[in-house]
C-alpha cells in the first residue's frame, strides 16, 4: 500500500484539519465521525483525539478507506 505525502508549512497540524487537508476526510463532520468511530490510526495506533498534534513523519491512516498520508513539514 502506498502512503500519499502532504506537505504542510507549519511545524504541526491537529488530526481532524490533517484529515481534511490530506483528502481522507470529506469534511470536519466527516473526520470527527471517522475518528470517533476509531477508524483512525496515527503511528498505528487508535487516536480518538480530533485534537491531536501531528508533526513531521507522522503516518495517518483512515482504517475504513485503507488509506494512509504522511505528514511532511517544511519545517520538519
Amino acid at each position: 500500500m502506498s502512503i500519499r505525502e502532504v506537505e504542510i508549512s507549519d511545524e504541526s497540524i491537529r488530526l481532524g484539519q490533517f484529515l481534511k487537508l490530506a483528502g481522507l476526510a470529506e469534511d470536519g463532520v466527516r473526520a470527527r465521525s471517522l475518528i470517533e468511530d476509531g477508524e483512525v490510526t496515527v503511528n498505528g495506533r487508535e487516536e480518538l483525539r480530533r485534537g491531536k498534534q501531528l508533526v513531521h513523519g507522522d503516518v495517518v491512516e483512515v482504517l475504513v478507506h485503507g488509506e494512509k498520508a504522511r505528514l511532511v513539514s517544511r519545517l520538519g
